[in-house]
């Protein structure tokens, strides 16, 4: 079977009661089609990683998985739920960080209220990122890195079981690009399913199990990220891997 066709694409994948599935999905402004009829199923484990050119729909397909964005046509179902019925067992990170004017450790106490969870997990949480000597500190002072790290720790004081990463390493210091992929790897190996945007080539052969790359709205290539480095199937793949501009 060709990669990019996991199955037939309107028979939902059986097994996987936390598998991720697209049937027919269409995004579309006005006259510009955004997300052109995609369907696949995405494993309920490891690290999934979109690749693409800008412009590919890969930050619009995130929202939509994620729920904030309602397709145009077609069905997303994730643990056989649409997105904005599960939303609560999910959490996403753009890459811009949106942190509340408060400390650092009030941004955590913030989340956990809302969940009624402790506020003992705070120490845990920031140590986890990083900022555990950060904690009194106003959020605003933190350097570009750091609030990213603090909104993956935003992110992990909800308990997701799918987290969403939309290009979090974007212009960052190498000491939070490397605490990132750090955290990714732990995460994943303790079973949260991770789908993370970038554009760094490099970045997604260190972390990705599977490698979904889209060209201009469409899913071109889904397989193992071994695969789809070695051998990519579609001419905008391997102009991508060889450094090519790709329209």
């Amino acid at each position: 079977m060709p990669r990019g066709v996991l199955n037939d694409p309107d028979t939902p994948t059986s097994g996987t009661m936390q598998s991720l599935s697209l049937r027919h999905v269409s995004l579309s402004f006005g006259d510009k089609t955004v997300i052109d009829d995609i369907s696949l199923d995405l494993s309920p484990i490891g690290c999934t990683v979109i690749l693409g050119p800008n412009g590919a729909g890969k930050s619009m397909l995130l929202r939509m998985l994620h729920g904030l964005v309602q397709p145009t046509s077609g069905r997303i179902r994730w643990a056989g739920q649409p997105p904005n019925q599960v939303m609560k067992r999910q959490a996403m990170v753009f890459q811009k960080p949106v942190l509340l004017r408060r400390s650092v450790e009030a941004n955590l106490r913030f989340v956990l209220k809302a969940r009624n969870q402790s506020y003992e997990t705070c120490g845990e949480l920031l140590e986890r990122v990083g900022l555990a000597d950060k904690a009194t500190l106003p959020a605003r002072l933190l350097s570009g890195g750091e609030a990213q790290r603090l909104t993956i720790a935003r992110a992990l004081a909800t308990g997701p079981e799918l987290l969403f990463m939309d290009e979090p390493t974007a212009s960052l210091d190498p000491v939070s690009v490397l605490a990132i992929e750090t955290l990714v790897a732990e995460l994943k190996n303790e079973g949260v399913k991770i789908i993370f945007v970038t554009h760094d080539i490099d970045q997604a052969k260190r972390i990705s199990d599977d490698i979904l790359f889209m060209h201009q709205g469409r899913i071109l290539e889904h397989g193992p990220s071994s695969a789809f480095f070695s051998n990519p199937q579609s001419q905008p793949a391997r102009n991508l891997l060889a450094g090519k501009v790709t329209i």
